[in-house]
């Protein structure tokens, strides 16, 4: 073992250690690389296709000259952009059904980014759509816009709802800003988030009864409502169904609770059949501990330990009232998980090499990757101090079975040691063909926003760059 300080002036502001070890043979298994683009565009013409159809029938339905005045041709925009968001609304639910499929045809991080931009698409499209008809509608009739609303509201079948469902979506739009939702409990946020669902019920009666292209009975209206059922169904399957027949199967129950750090436990977990488990490392369940205080809430975490056919684990940093009550888990406590989900893994790796950036517990789905990875792997762990490296022994481990070189960098990121490790040059001295790896990042938002910046400047393609994305 070989060890390197960094120093400015005259002050050590930083260390990184690294360790190296070969093996002849490495005893752990490696997981092939699977990941294609083949599916993901397959998928984004799909939608594509599918936003086009939306609008068509407004296209065909609209004879040539209809659009002389200025109320008509406002109107007219009302309809289409409600046709829009319509159709966005229910890839935005697909989105969130957790359908594997969709994971492995687009990846979590593309998916996540996806549901992001859809949604604030979607809600420029609400907006827009409420605005626009509302002065439409005031215009052909000579209203005020106020005196528009009451009389949509009161003579309207299903307005009421429709107005509603606006409203929620602003509050979702809203809560998902990222200072607001920092801001916020997850709990509460979780809760905002789920309710989401709610629009898509308020939202329908007002489409098919006032829809000027969705009220009469024919081909669009059929194709829209079966649209609908599609939909409903993917959100069945991948929330009800998939997660009931999961627990049926493996039966999950609390092993054991160790004690990692004075802030950081790992949950061992048995069940039933667990060598028929098909997990990677690096992937995450939401786990819902079926105890008096804790059944009701539901928490992403990260397995820290690839599929072994015996236990499995998760660790987990207390930060709150739920992971605190985490600590007095009893053995034998059922288990009730949704999962494993995830790209964050070794299958889905472009380059044959990797590196891995870690932030304190962030180092928890990077550890159960590294037993998967080829071997060559290299692995920066940032924390701020000794006392915050999780799973040390471990990892020292894994680098000799798996021929990995370690860099632990101590200090807070204003010190100028981790600062200048953690910049372009610092990450091509560290790691020579960084351009040539895949790199995967997990940690707190500002060391993944910077270290995504410093690799794209050190020439890392955007493809080749993997974030742990926890939750749809």
């Amino acid at each position: 073992m070989t060890h390197s300080h960094t120093h400015a002036a005259g002050r050590r502001t930083g260390t990184s250690s690294r360790h190296g070890g070969r093996s002849a043979a490495p005893v752990l298994p490696q997981i092939p690389a699977r990941r294609g683009p083949g599916g993901r565009r397959l998928l984004a013409a799909l939608l594509l296709v599918g936003l086009l159809a939306s609008v068509l029938p407004w296209w065909l339905g609209t004879p040539a000259g209809s659009l002389r005045t200025t109320a008509a041709t406002v109107t007219a925009a009302g309809r289409i952009t409600g046709l829009i968001a319509g159709y966005l609304l229910l890839v935005q639910v697909l989105m969130m059904s957790r359908l594997p499929v969709l994971e492995r045809w687009i990846g979590g991080e593309q998916l996540a980014r996806w549901h992001r931009d859809i949604g604030a698409t979607l809600l420029v499209a609400v907006l827009s759509h409420l605005s626009l008809i509302l002065v439409g509608y005031a215009d052909l009739r000579n209203h005020s816009i106020l005196a528009e609303v009451g009389t949509l509201l009161g003579e309207y079948e299903d307005m009421l709802s429709a107005f509603v469902a606006a409203g929620i979506m602003l509050v979702v739009g809203f809560s998902s800003v990222r200072a607001i939702r920092r801001a916020l409990p997850y709990e509460v946020w979780h809760l905002l988030h789920r309710s989401s669902y709610l629009v898509l019920l308020l939202g329908y009666g007002h489409q098919f009864s006032h829809g000027g292209q969705l009220y009469r009975p024919g081909p669009v209206r059929t194709g829209w409502i079966a649209l609908y059922l599609l939909v409903v169904a993917a959100l069945l399957w991948g929330r009800v169904i998939a997660p009931l027949a999961f627990n049926m199967r493996y039966r999950l129950r609390v092993a054991d609770v160790v004690a990692e750090s004075p802030d950081t436990i790992s949950i061992y977990l048995t069940g039933e059949r667990l060598d028929r488990l098909e997990m990677l490392g690096g992937q995450y369940f939401r786990w819902r501990f079926l105890t008096p205080g804790s059944w009701w809430q539901s928490h992403p975490f990260s397995v820290s330990a690839a599929a072994n056919g015996r236990w499995l684990r998760l660790t987990v940093k207390v930060v709150g009232r739920h992971t605190a009550d985490l600590r007095d888990l009893d053995p034998g406590t059922r288990v009730w998980a949704h999962g494993p989900s995830g790209t964050f893994t070794a299958a889905h790796r472009v380059r044959e090499r990797a590196l891995l950036i870690a932030g304190g517990s962030g180092i928890t789905p990077i550890r159960a990757m590294l037993e998967e990875l080829p071997p060559g792997a290299a692995l920066i762990y940032r924390a701020r101090t000794p006392a915050d490296v999780l799973l040390s022994r471990e990892l020292d481990w894994l680098a000799q079975e798996r021929d990995t070189s370690i860099w632990y960098v101590i200090g807070s990121r204003d010190d100028p040691g981790p600062r200048q490790l953690m910049s372009p040059d610092g990450l091509r001295q560290l790691v020579p063909d960084v351009a040539r790896r895949d790199v995967y990042l997990c940690g707190p938002p500002g060391l993944v926003e910077q270290s995504v910046r410093a690799l794209r400047r050190a020439g890392v393609p955007r493809r080749q760059i993997h974030l742990a994305t926890f939750e749809l």
